[in-house]
């Protein structure tokens, strides 16, 4: 089922604002239980870690930045 673009629109910015920080500190925290790698390795990790965080959200995130399709006065425009 689709959700409608105003929920996927408020559900991406709860996604971003409370959600992507806690990933982060979750994150940061589990890398600094070991420890340290080298930088490379470290860099690989993070940036593995940054795309895998997105990956179950790609339909929430898809065409929010467009203007709503199910509203009428934006059409004419």
């Amino acid at each position: 089922m689709a959700l409608p673009y105003k929920t996927r629109r408020r559900l991406s910015l709860l996604i971003l604002v409370i959600g992507l920080p806690l990933y982060i500190a979750a994150a940061l925290f589990v890398i600094s239980l070991f420890d340290r790698p080298p930088i490379w390795l470290e860099f690989v990790i993070y940036v593995a870690l940054g795309i895998v965080w997105a990956l179950p959200f790609r339909s929430i995130f898809r065409g929010v930045g467009q203007a709503d399709p199910d509203d009428p006065g934006e059409k004419g425009q």
